[in-house]
């Protein structure tokens, strides 16, 4: 206000304008990859890229925990939640992948996860945050992302099982055994984060189809998807959503894939930086002296 001559200036309340950038930590989860169909046996799908900066806890694909964000008062950055790759009811071929998860602003370097590889048909899955499990005749491995996640398993058994979808922690594993007592390969572990303050895993692989009788894949810890088997389960296994996992491997043709799971966004902050401004409706919660933004579905934050 303006009194006696001179100008009386009010101090700024934390998130208000005029004051300094502040550290944010995060987890960025891209959607998992649908398991794929063959006629014999599909291949899991791949985990969504894994990466994080909380506490020194690790990416995914072996990396390092990252360097935390600079938030800057005012500036709006925008969060996309990577959907889980679609499963299909057709002909054998490709899990679909997932899509990419991310951060961004425009005072800030984008943070992008990669959506996960689907799962072998024909031959190998595809490459991806993680890389989709080959089917039972599958000659090379799927990919996964440096410092996001892991490669997807491959053998050739005679195209009797599938082989994992890979996960945030560990490469899916092959198929074992061949013709009609193979056994399937499960989907890889995801990786454990405490962002919001307790303990929760993310990013697990779809394990493989099996046609040989009921030894599917089991889905990788951290949401992936069983396989589907001849004699076992009914159904191949969805990712869990919100933790881009993959879907777990179909047996034979004419039936449907097992979409990815969806991604997740969370963000960490100080609670006196946290503006309180959201879109897209995060669950609010605080651990100790930081705010945490856990967002389910895409929507935005400002600093």
């Amino acid at each position: 206000m303006t009194g006696f001559g001179y100008n009386v200036l009010g101090f700024g309340s934390p998130g208000s304008a005029g004051g300094g950038p502040y550290d944010v930590d995060y987890l960025v989860v891209a959607g998992g990859g649908a398991g794929g169909i063959y006629s014999a046996e599909g291949g899991g799908g791949g985990a969504g890229g894994y990466r994080a900066s909380f506490n020194s806890e690790a990416s995914g694909g072996g990396g390092s925990s990252e360097s935390s964000l600079a938030f800057n008062i005012g500036t709006t950055y925008t969060v996309t939640i990577g959907a889980g790759g679609s499963g299909v009811n057709g002909s054998q071929g490709l899990g679909n992948n997932g899509a990419n998860s991310s951060v961004s602003g425009s005072d800030i370097t984008t943070i992008t996860s990669l959506g996960g590889g689907g799962g072998g048909g024909v031959n190998q899955g595809s490459s991806g945050g993680s890389g989709g499990g080959g089917s039972g005749d599958s000659t090379s491995a799927a990919g996964g992302t440096t410092n996001q996640g892991f490669a997807g398993g491959f053998v050739q058994n005679g195209g009797y099982a599938g082989n994992g979808g890979g996960g945030a922690s560990e490469v899916g594993a092959n198929a074992s055994g061949s013709g009609t007592a193979a056994v399937a390969g499960d989907g890889g572990d995801g990786v454990a984060s405490t962002i919001t303050g307790s303990s929760v895993i993310r990013g697990g692989g779809g394990g493989g189809g099996d046609y040989s009788g009921s030894d599917e894949g089991a889905g990788g810890a951290g949401g992936g998807g069983a396989g589907q088997s001849q004699n076992g389960v009914d159904d191949a296994v969805a990712g869990t959503a919100n933790t881009g996992g993959g879907g777990g491997g179909v047996f034979d043709v004419g039936l449907t894939q097992a979409s990815g799971g969806s991604g997740v966004i969370i963000l960490r902050m100080p609670t006196a930086s946290y503006s309180g401004t959201t879109s897209g409706s995060p669950t609010v919660s605080t651990s100790g002296s930081d705010t945490i933004l856990l967002f389910n579905g895409s929507g935005s934050y400002t600093g």
